[in-house]
């Protein structure tokens, strides 16, 4: 395996060649050493890890050998040619896919449906491996990362004149620094936080998962990770350039996202609390088509917070340039709507609201022969992939007493983490019983434990934002909890199961998603990539090809992916990623040679636009 340094700040950096032949623990000793942090410095957060010195036997039950009875030898030689995918153009540095602003102005501006994934067609998809910017760096280590970025990841300066007054983002020197304020909080995060705690329990476990609409650069969800709560973030790409950009910089959940015409991307019942700070979104319009989809994923007794306008408006009316009247109606509206949900207000103080989604169908008496009351048919509230959203009520669970938990009662955090999910109590998962859920936590842990020992970093910090491409029953996410790491656990579309409830039950966060398309976030926004399982799901649905330059566009320079798989899947995948800059190691199932099933391992090399490479698109 040979690695090379790149000149990434004008200063000469000499091309090294590291012959690994001890094992892959070495290689990434090596690795942990070498990698960039912080203006070409090494990564502190590894040395300190590795420092004592490589120990290259912390796996010795593992043969780095395939062993997989002659399989791999099977490979025909003459068709064993490599393809080597060369760099794009450097304009595509931030390319996001279905996300295009050219493509999307194509499209119509009513109801943001021009901010909604519009993937490319096959002709028009890019072949080749989206570069990193000139000079780009490793993120800070965590909790630095959540107050500083480096500029040349995203050298966007639009922000920090667009938005000085709000104490969004300041450009000191070489790096952008977050002092954590919003639009409706330029005091910072941390005080309106407390605001809603106040009201919210956001410190006793209670509240877990939460929905940022409309984030910005998502402060309010760094904030909230200190207390134990995750947001799923997400903000459309459009004038505010890069604004989720800058929030997986800093090492927060966020993906490109519109509340416009289409479900989001989220099960029914999923999130403990909803918030939406300014973020445009026209909750009065559409008959409250909006506020009956934050309804669809809030879960039961639930909260909804809004803040700014139109709360408030006899005093601020001015300060917001808007007739009175307008807002008025606005708030009318939306005050309408949320009793229509069966919401209880909780709060309205300043430029800030607070409801509360009630417990079950129960707290609502004659909400079912309200005529203005339309509930959805559909059966399956989590049907949402590309389905349009309709103006109607999703109904509630069904329970047996007043006192009940619709969709059943959860466990505060972090007990929720392993206590069974009422979804599977209720056995709303078709051949996931109590027991095989136990048994896939075991077997994640015991697979997790795994890569621990063969890949040292994954405990050390070093990466801060991971994905499961296939999550399942959210096992690798529940093994991995630490205030160090988050993961975005994707079900795919296409899974036999629809898992997503029951990883949002477990206080965790995640997205449906098709692995077809591109996802809906920047190039460069993962540390780690963990894919089990995903090229055997998607043989013969789409190109594996496709699947893997996508993985590449959307994992940092240096960042690393686990594969999972049969090893014929595995083979095929080696030798695609073999010319995509991408260094592997083929490594035996932990129970030993004979599994069928191994463990491919890659990591990304590091090279930016402009080098000595010919781009072709």
């Amino acid at each position: 395996m040979a690695m090379k340094a790149n000149s990434t700040d004008g200063r000469t950096r000499s091309s090294i060649q590291i012959f690994i032949v001890v094992g892959l623990c070495c290689f990434f000793y090596i690795l942990g050493a070498w990698q960039r942090s912080g203006f070409g410095k090494g990564d502190g957060i590894a040395m300190e890890i590795t420092k004592g010195g490589a120990d290259c036997n912390i796996v010795p039950n593992l043969n780095f050998e395939t062993h997989h009875g002659g399989e791999a030898g099977s490979v025909d030689e003459s068709e064993s040619k490599l393809k080597v995918f060369e760099p794009c153009d450097p304009r595509h540095t931030d390319y996001t896919p279905c996300q295009d602003q050219m493509r999307a102005m194509t499209f119509p501006r009513e109801n943001m449906i021009y901010r909604e994934r519009h993937c490319p067609p096959e002709q028009e998809k890019l072949h080749c491996l989206i570069p990193a910017p000139k000079g780009y760096v490793t993120p800070f280590p965590w909790p630095k990362s959540r107050d500083y970025v480096p500029f040349a990841n995203a050298p966007y300066k639009s922000l920090t004149v667009e938005k000085a007054v709000q104490n969004w983002i300041q450009y000191e020197g070489n790096v952008f620094r977050f002092p954590g304020g919003g639009t409706q909080f330029p005091h910072g995060a941390d005080k309106y936080i407390d605001q809603l705690a106040s009201v919210i329990p956001i410190e006793n476990g209670t509240v877990r998962t939460a929905l940022d609409t409309g984030c910005g650069v998502a402060s309010w969800g760094a904030y909230l990770l200190s207390r134990d709560v995750i947001a799923m973030s997400f903000a459309p790409r459009d004038s505010h350039e890069a604004q989720v950009q800058f929030a997986l910089e800093r090492g927060v959940p966020a993906v490109i996202g519109v509340l416009g015409t289409i479900k989001l991307p989220y099960p029914s019942r999923a999130f403990d609390m909803a918030h939406c700070s300014r973020c445009l979104i026209p909750w009065g319009a559409n008959d409250g088509i909006y506020l009956m989809e934050v309804d669809r994923v809030l879960r039961p007794g639930g909260y909804w917070v809004l803040s700014g306008p139109p709360i408030n408006w006899k005093n601020n009316y001015k300060a917001w340039q808007r007739p009175k009247e307008e807002l008025q109606e606005e708030q009318r509206r939306i005050e309408e709507t949320a009793k229509l949900l069966c919401w209880e207000k909780k709060y309205e103080k300043g430029e800030i609201a607070i409801w509360r989604k009630r417990l079950n169908a129960y707290s609502c008496p004659g909400r079912q022969d309200d005529s203005q009351a339309t509930f959805c048919k559909s059966v399956e509230g989590d049907d949402v992939w590309y389905k349009k959203m309709e103006p109607c009520i999703t109904p509630y669970p069904d329970v047996s007493s007043p006192d009940e938990v619709a969709g059943g009662e959860i466990k505060s955090f972090p007990e929720r983490v392993y206590s069974v999910p009422p979804r599977i109590t209720s056995g709303s998962i078709p051949g996931v019983s109590v027991e095989t859920y136990q048994e896939e936590n075991s077997k994640w842990k015991k697979h997790v434990n795994a890569y621990k020992r063969i890949n040292k970093l994954i405990d050390s910090g070093r990466y801060r934002n991971i994905m499961d491409m296939n999550a399942g029953l959210g096992g690798f996410a529940a093994a991995l909890v630490s205030p160090k790491l988050w993961v975005m656990n994707v079900v795919p579309t296409i899974a036999e199961k629809n898992t997503l409830g029951v990883i949002y039950e477990r206080g965790l966060i995640g997205i449906y998603h098709d692995w077809c398309e591109a996802f809906s976030t920047y190039p460069r926004t993962y540390d780690l990539i963990h894919a089990h399982g995903v090229f055997h799901l998607y043989k013969d649905k789409c190109n594996a090809e496709d699947i893997l330059l996508e993985m590449d566009r959307i994992l940092r320079p240096e960042g690393a992916v686990i594969f999972r798989d049969e090893v014929d899947v595995l083979i095929k995948v080696k030798k695609i990623v073999g010319g995509m800059r991408w260094d592997t190691k083929m490594v035996d199932h932990e129970d030993g040679p004979l599994v069928p099933e191994k463990i491919l391992i890659a990591v990304k090399q590091y090279w930016v636009a402009g080098g000595n490479y010919t781009s072709t698109q």
